[in-house]
């Protein structure tokens, strides 16, 4: 018994200590939910009590547009996201499954969470982690309509709460209906394009009631990036894939059948024309509106009122959109329906004129293609500067006789022109011919680049190195020619790797300005709302190559008696009068065709071919590309004094 009382009374007093401590724990919990509470409504306090009254979207601040110029700094280029055009609707108006397309591409939890989706962010997480990268944004519909009306760009703790205060504050007031409307008429979808009513206008022509479902899901695309995706932009392509994800996203959602999605999936989109405001120069716009948003970002450009002063000399433009719209004309006769031309000046860099293709707001050819696919012209892409390039034939060959030049060699030493076997390259011996399929026998290297002869060339090549000229070719501005030597064997100097235009016409300039590189721009300064400068091109420069160099490469291509041969006395690359030194090319399946030329003050490329790399009639560049180069060149010859 005494054991047993012993033992009662030792649990009475543990529990009694228990207890004890489990009320002073109580105590201490209970003090701490409400000092957090306390705090937590402090900071609330603190940061909400200078937001403004979320009803307030039409009292706000109106944005300053940045303004694009021409080099003077006279003409008007391109307002970007400058006086709004916007067409309200409201949300009764706009059809069931624009909604859905909006929602499963930005916030498909939009009417199920309070304002911050707490699970997007954790599913965000765990997709970054698992990618180990950035790759996914959890931001609803209410957090970007907040961050897009009301808040400074700056990136801080102290602006996350203020967007998190607001945002629950917009939800607590008002309905998800309310809060969806305003979000679909604010938000941007292209330069000075807002809402969906504009956007619908815009791109499609019609009213948002008669808008169908695939073209919903190319204006729910446009919501996360309305510059890239920009229908009359280089992108179209991602536009398409992001289209489609997005529908993909809509049967996940169940939004749409699968039979509806198969429908859909293969529906092509079409867009109404862009107005008579877009007719200067539009490649160019385009350019320098990618680097803009590249460098600075949309907000930036929407609400900061730059004043974007860029390299553009619209007289040479005109020019040479006339030689290309004109040569293309009597080009297709040849089976060659689209052109570029790019005009940069080599001692600062500035890109005088572009052409991007013979008629911007033209239509696709032949009229069924399939954009991306089969076409011979589409008229929004930048041929210029897109993708990987085109091969260049002979035109590549001065990368060649200049890496020869720098390791010794010189115009005056000799080469045999006989028939070679240059051994396997692939699957079968390499056996070239020259263009006119003669053989000359001992000619100089002066003769050999001046009459583009093939055999001698490759030999150049091979005794220059493969690597080493490519290595020239990227140290002048080629940006391609990524893959490995021997990826392109001896044909590489014939042309049979992808250039941009814009690369070539940059690289060629590095002989004109006698080895000294220039970055391209299009940009001479930029100022803000305030009139100080931001950017301004400084025309550094680099050398990436001799004087002596560039002097032998620049004589050689001028030489109008060593060329004679081959293209006669008075060939379209001969001014009198002038020093020009040209190069043409002609790839070997006659799917392309060059010319570039160049002066100590202007350096111009032309490119002619189609978009779909199909084959045109078997002549060379001199006959299709050269008369566009020869017009443009011949008139800028009177305009440039730079």
């Amino acid at each position: 018994m005494m054991f047993l009382k012993i033992y009662h009374h030792q649990t009475y007093g543990d529990n009694s200590r228990s207890k004890r401590i489990l009320k002073k724990m109580g105590r201490i919990f209970l003090f701490s939910i409400i000092g957090f509470s306390f705090i937590g409504l402090s900071v609330f306090i603190y940061f909400a009590k200078d937001l403004p009254r979320p009803e307030v979207f039409t009292e706000r601040e109106q944005v300053m547009p940045t303004r694009i110029y021409d080099r003077t700094g006279e003409t008007l280029l391109r307002t970007i996201y400058g006086e709004e055009k916007r067409e309200l609707v409201a949300l009764s108006d706009v059809p069931d499954h624009l909604i859905k397309a909006v929602l499963a591409a930005e916030d498909d939890n939009f009417y199920n969470h309070h304002g911050v989706d707490f699970a997007g962010i954790a599913r965000a997480i765990l997709i970054d982690l698992k990618l180990r990268k950035p790759a996914q944004g959890a931001s609803t519909i209410t957090q970007q309509l907040i961050r897009s009306t009301f808040l400074s760009l700056e990136k801080s703790a102290k602006r996350k709460i203020r967007e998190l205060v607001l945002t629950l504050e917009l939800e607590r007031r008002y309905s998800k209906d309310q809060i969806l409307e305003w979000y679909l008429n604010q938000i941007p979808f292209g330069p000075n394009i807002y809402g969906i009513g504009e956007a619908s206008r815009i791109y499609f022509g019609k009213s948002i009631q008669d808008i169908t479902l695939p073209e919903a899901a190319v204006i729910a695309s446009l919501i996360q990036a309305p510059s890239y995706y920009y229908p009359y932009g280089e992108h179209q392509d991602a536009l398409l894939r992001r289209k489609n994800f997005i529908l993909k996203r809509m049967l996940d959602e169940k939004y749409i059948s699968e039979e509806l999605y198969d429908e859909t999936i293969q529906a092509v989109v079409e867009f109404v024309g862009l107005d008579s405001a877009f007719k200067d120069a539009p490649h160019f716009i385009l350019f320098v509106e990618n680097y803009l948003y590249q460098k600075y970002g949309g907000d930036f450009l929407k609400e900061h009122g730059l004043k974007v002063y860029t390299t553009l000399d619209l007289e040479l433009q005109a020019s040479a959109e006339k030689a290309v719209k004109e040569g293309v004309k009597i080009n297709e006769s040849y089976g060659s329906y689209n052109a570029a031309l790019v005009a940069i000046s080599p001692k600062n860099g500035e890109i005088m004129a572009m052409v991007g293709s013979k008629d911007y707001f033209g239509e696709s050819y032949p009229k069924a293609c399939v954009p991306g696919l089969n076409c011979k012209f589409e008229p929004k892409v930048n041929v210029a500067t897109y993708g990987e390039g085109q091969q260049p034939g002979s035109a590549f060959k001065p990368f060649a006789y200049a890496t020869a030049f720098k390791k010794g060699y010189t115009p005056d030493d000799v080469v045999v022109d006989e028939k070679t076997n240059f051994g396997k390259w692939g699957d079968q011996d390499y056996v070239p011919e020259n263009y006119d399929g003669l053989y000359r026998g001992s000619v100089t290297l002066r003769q050999a680049l001046a009459q583009s002869l093939n055999i001698p060339s490759i030999k150049v090549l091979l005794a220059a190195g493969i690597a080493d000229t490519i290595a020239t070719a990227h140290n002048m501005g080629i940006t391609t020619l990524n893959q490995g030597s021997s990826f392109y064997g001896p044909s590489l100097v014939l042309g049979s790797g992808e250039v941009k235009l814009i690369d070539m016409v940059s690289a060629y300039g590095v002989f004109a300005n006698n080895g000294l590189r220039v970055q391209p721009t299009a940009i001479l300064k930029i100022e803000d709302n305030d009139g100080n400068i931001i950017e301004e091109n400084k025309s550094a420069t680099r050398r990436v190559i001799s004087e002596e160099v560039c002097q032998m490469i620049t004589n050689v291509l001028s030489d109008n008696v060593a060329r004679t041969p081959m293209f006669g006395p008075r060939s379209l690359l001969y001014f009198p009068g002038y020093e020009v030194s040209a190069k043409t090319g002609t790839t070997d399946q006659y799917r392309d065709a060059w010319t570039i030329g160049y002066t100590s003050d202007l350096a111009v490329g032309v490119w002619t071919g189609n978009n779909n790399n199909s084959a045109i009639a078997k002549m060379p560049g001199i006959v299709i590309a050269g008369p566009i180069w020869r017009n443009f060149f011949q008139k800028a010859l009177t305009l440039i004094n730079y």
